[in-house]
């Protein structure tokens, strides 16, 4: 289905604030706690690369980190580093005996990503782990860690987004919360037959999404909200 034919949607609203100009949005991070230098620095270098859009919001790894401040967290799972946006926000707003479980596969971008940390003199709270995320995540379950996170991003590989979703949950404490980004998925999510791509494919990442958002909001083993935020932001507490 063509999203024109949803004259009332302004699909505008749903983009990291970073692709384009947006006054609103401006003035908000323009109103928020400043970035960190190294923050700022990581931000503009990225922009410069062709993959920029993979980077986390700014709006969002701020909300994280302003989250993982207030729970007091101390371990944080960070599925998807890219040049390390998340996991130096996450890192920043921990205390100094913290710890960030950094979940990639690639090491062209994450030897940017501990260039930043180690400007950042936060290298030594990142634990770095190149592997598939969902096998990191085993690991880290089968030598006793469930339940002992206290906060987990995900934006990694899309179709995978429930696989992290069920490890992450084991991980996590009670009251402990994952943050999902790109749930609405540039409104495509809002379609209610099957989204197909320009080339005539069907896009399992739309699917994916359309699907783990209803998962989310009937389990009952957390407590959700999706938002209007970067380009749909999911916050789920543990019950």
């Amino acid at each position: 289905i063509n999203l024109a034919l949803f004259p009332i949607l302004n699909l505008k609203n749903l983009r990291k604030s970073y692709y384009e100009a947006n006054p609103v949005k401006e003035y908000c991070l323009d109103h928020s706690t400043p970035l960190h230098p190294v923050q700022k620095k990581l931000l503009l270098e990225t922009l410069e690369i062709p993959q920029y859009k993979m980077m986390g919001a700014p709006e969002v790894v701020a909300l994280n980190a302003l989250f993982i401040k207030n729970m007091g967290a101390k371990k944080v799972i960070d599925v998807g580093v890219f040049t390390g946006a998340s996991s130096l926000a996450a890192a920043l707003a921990l205390p100094k005996d913290g710890k960030v479980l950094a979940c990639d596969v690639s090491k062209e971008y994450t030897q940017r990503a501990e260039k930043y940390w180690e400007e950042a003199g936060v290298r030594d709270m990142v634990e770095l782990v190149l592997a598939p995320a969902t096998e990191t995540l085993q690991k880290k379950l089968d030598s006793g860690e469930e339940g002992t996170y206290d906060f987990a991003f995900i934006d990694a590989d899309k179709q995978s987004y429930d696989s992290y979703y069920e490890l992450c949950l084991q991980l996590l404490r009670k009251g402990g919360m994952i943050a999902f980004d790109n749930t609405l998925y540039s409104g495509r999510v809002l379609t209610k037959d099957v989204y197909y791509k320009d080339n005539g494919e069907i896009d399992l990442n739309t699917e994916s999404f359309k699907v783990l958002n209803k998962k989310i909001s009937k389990d009952s083993r957390v407590t959700a909200v999706l938002m209007n935020i970067g380009d749909g932001l999911t916050l789920v507490v543990k019950n």
